[in-house]
């Protein structure tokens, strides 16, 4: 190839630069936190409700603790390592389940709405503008009180957050998308619809709903925090972070890390997913693939 033209392709290449370092934090804290939640029942040193009376309210071990409890107990004596290993399992497990539900409904119904357009996509951003006008937490509130708990009906409605931010995505790619020339060409040969939807559409829209999926995962982890720490979300003997930091709210001054600690982690696990997910947006979006510079030897 020519010098001149091996130039010209440099130029037009967007910059690779690597991930910064509070990036790769953030992504090893986020690998750590699923290994940990994973292998809970290998690495907890204690059942998670197993009950020590005559270890109540011990501190943390750096805290004048013993070693049997590295992060202290709680009121009943339970290990808080152990407690926060099986709950972050279970938030981890609601969070995923939420935000895949939400990721589904969101975009079937963008797709919908972009295909059929007429009354279809008049109904669906109905649909979405009341739902972005809803208060998520206080339907769920009214719901969980009236239906009861249970763990797929906390999954379903922690899925509700935040499916027309998909739908509303997924409709305005596949309205563009469809104007494109690969549409355009696979229309003329002939191509059913479902093939140009699912074989060629959403592949080239995957990368900003995978964005969204990161950024909306966050809010997923909070919202059943929140449910939980009102005591509508996980019951016992289940447990979860949000629930741990529920009960440890009334022993703040005594005995802080029954709440700390898995509020920190709570903090730490969304904070590191925004970090991922803010990186990722910047990876995948072409819009800001390439920065004044990028590319320049």
């Amino acid at each position: 190839m020519p010098a001149d033209l091996r130039l010209a392709a440099r130029l037009a290449l967007p910059a690779r630069r690597p991930a910064p370092l509070v990036v790769l934090s953030a992504a090893l804290f986020l690998g750590l936190v699923l290994l940990a939640a994973a292998g809970a029942d290998l690495l907890a040193p204690h059942g998670f409700a197993e009950q020590h009376l005559d270890a109540r309210l011990q501190p943390p071990w750096l805290a004048g603790g013993t070693t049997d409890y590295l992060l202290g107990t709680d009121t009943l004596g339970r290990d808080i390592l152990s407690r926060i290993l099986f709950g972050a399992r279970t938030s981890i497990l609601v969070a995923v389940g939420g935000t895949g539900f939400g990721f589904l409904l969101g975009t079937s119904l963008g797709f919908a709405a972009a295909h059929w357009r007429g009354w279809c996509e008049e109904a669906v951003m109905m649909l979405v503008d009341m739902q972005a006008a809803l208060p998520t937490l206080v339907l769920a509130l009214a719901v969980l009180a009236f239906l009861g708990n249970s763990l797929p009906l906390l999954i379903l409605l922690v899925g509700l957050d935040g499916w027309e931010r998909y739908a509303r995505l997924t409709r305005g790619m596949v309205l563009s998308a469809r104007e494109s020339g690969y549409v355009l060409s696979m229309r003329i040969v002939g191509a059913p619809a479902w093939r140009i939807h699912l074989l060629h559409i959403l592949p080239n829209i995957a990368g900003a709903l995978i964005v969204q999926a990161t950024l909306n995962f966050p809010h997923t982890i909070l919202l059943e925090a929140a449910l939980s720490f009102f005591g509508l979300g996980v019951q016992p003997p289940a447990t979860s972070l949000g629930q741990m930091l529920g009960l440890g709210r009334a022993y703040l001054i005594n005995a802080w890390w029954i709440a700390v600690f898995p509020g920190s982690v709570i903090f730490l696990t969304t904070l590191s997913m925004c970090l991922v997910g803010d990186w990722l947006r910047d990876r995948l979006d072409p819009t800001l693939a390439r920065e004044p510079g990028a590319g320049r030897p």
